[in-house]
């Protein structure tokens, strides 16, 4: 290969994630991702003492079942451990507790992209290093991660297109709260993203692969692109020169933006897997299958398309709320009382309440650090009742905001703080009509280009009125006023 070869990038994923057990996989130990103090969520069993036996997690069997309905994946009516023999620090045992070749979950697809398997494992120590009082270079050791249950997901060589990463670990990670087997953070470890990249070439009509170079350990999506990206540049420089891309783990380095070797490539063989001894294969006809199944909320790709169909939400919209349960939630609150004897038609009211909530609403929100919805002062009830105020001309668009805000820092009823503050629409002709005169009398120069056909001396008049009516007047009855008063 040299240059003027047409180069495909053949991805593929593998992504970690912590379950959200209460205990640990194999002991009675607490499954606790806020622990700050190193070392207390320990015992003999997670930090292998002699003579110490695993004993299985029964929960975090039953999350993977979950998950592989989910994907629609394939669960055996068997399913095995595996020991996978490696040394590193933070492994207490010289081992880990994995799966080999009969994972809880063969297959399924998410994102358009096959899935390979899913299989469940223990999680590793963590490291930390620092210096000591002299200076010197140490290395200490946090088990408290140790033995925690993790989930491992392996795609097929799919992806093609840098974007479709992040794309398909969100959709994950989205998946994986939604089925509440992980809160699958990123900034606290609890998700982590291995990518798997050659450069293929089109031969004979089919895709041949090239050599693959895994880079582990990712700690978001963002820096997963990124560390694709870096590696198709390499590779392809590589393969222009003439030479071989090595078969290797290489790590992300974020700092400089560039990846960097770490070592060789192990394979299978090289981990020496071999049945858990300690662990009975495990029967899967004992979990009931149908009890799992209704267990499983709406996911986000069937609520997508219902809030759509139900709702006529467009594509943003819809992703701030599948993005967000409780948001999503709050919505459907909102509208059930919007359907509730409400004198504005559903058709006017319900597009109006989902502008006010995903833009007026959130931004109230994300500008507190509230992610929460139910946490608001703002019942669904009173934001359904400001809705019918905006939907009936009670107020405008821009006194609805100034309502909005008042009940989100005090909760209240929008009719009554409208009453309190005299914040009630004018749409008295009259009234509006001597504001529009007084307007045009003031402002003889944008009057003469409106007059010349230019529409923004229009929209400048119109801004006058309603600052001299306190942002109370009806701005369509403004501007037709206008109209009549300039012809």
């Amino acid at each position: 290969m040299g240059k003027g070869t047409t180069y495909i990038p053949v991805i593929g994923l593998e992504i970690h994630a912590e379950l959200n057990t209460r205990t640990k996989m194999f002991c009675d130990c607490l499954n606790d991702a806020n622990e700050t103090s190193p070392n207390k969520n320990i015992c003999p069993v997670c930090t292998a003492h002699p003579g110490t036996l695993p004993v299985m997690n029964r929960s975090a069997i039953e999350s993977m079942i979950k998950i592989g309905m989910a994907v629609n994946g394939e669960i055996p009516a068997v399913s095995k451990f595996d020991r996978k023999n490696y040394f590193y620090p933070d492994i207490p045992k010289g081992y880990q507790i994995s799966q080999y070749d009969i994972p809880l979950v063969f297959g399924g697809t998410l994102k358009g992209v096959k899935i390979t398997r899913v299989h469940l494992e223990e999680d590793t120590g963590k490291l930390t290093h620092s210096r000591d009082k002299d200076g010197k270079e140490v290395t200490l050791v946090d088990y408290n991660r140790a033995g925690v249950p993790l989930m491992e997901l392996v795609t097929e060589p799919d992806i093609r297109e840098v974007s479709q990463i992040g794309e398909f670990g969100r959709e994950l990670q989205l998946l994986l709260r939604y089925l509440g087997v992980s809160d699958a953070d990123m900034e606290k470890g609890q998700m982590r993203v291995e990518v798997n990249l050659s450069l293929g070439t089109i031969v004979d009509g089919e895709l041949k692969f090239g050599t693959k170079v895994e880079v582990k350990n990712i700690a978001s999506f963002k820096m997963a692109e990124g560390a694709a990206r870096y590696e198709i540049e390499r590779q392809k420089q590589v393969l222009e020169a003439g030479e071989q891309v090595a078969q290797e783990t290489r790590g992300w380095d974020d700092p400089n933006k560039r990846t960097v070797s770490q070592r060789s490539k192990e394979s299978a063989h090289d981990y020496r897997y071999f049945p858990e001894p300690d662990l009975p294969a495990i029967d899967l006809s004992q979990f009931d299958f149908r009890v799992l199944r209704n267990e499983i909320p709406e996911l986000p790709q069937a609520k997508r398309k219902r809030l759509k169909d139900e709702y006529g939400v467009n594509d943003e919209q819809v992703e701030v709320l599948v993005q967000d349960m409780k948001m999503a939630e709050y919505f459907e609150n909102v509208v059930s009382e919007l359907r509730a004897e409400r004198e504005a038609s559903t058709e006017k009211t319900v597009p109006l309440a989902i502008n006010y909530l995903v833009s007026d609403l959130k931004g109230l929100m994300v500008g507190d650090g509230k992610v929460d919805a139910n946490q608001t002062k703002v019942s669904t009830e009173n934001f359904a009742d400001l809705i019918e105020l905006v939907a009936n001309d009670k107020v405008n668009s821009r006194v609805a905001k100034d309502i909005l805000r008042a009940m989100y820092e005090n909760g209240g009823d929008p009719t009554e703080i409208m009453k309190t503050e005299g914040l009630e629409q004018v749409s008295d002709s009259g009234e509006l009509t001597e504001a529009v005169k007084k307007i045009i009398e003031a402002n003889p120069v944008p009057v003469a280009d409106f007059r010349k056909g230019k529409e923004a001396a229009l929209m400048y008049l119109v801004g006058q009125a309603m600052k001299e009516l306190r942002g109370k007047a009806n701005p369509q009855m403004l501007q037709q006023i206008f109209k009549d008063l300039l012809k």
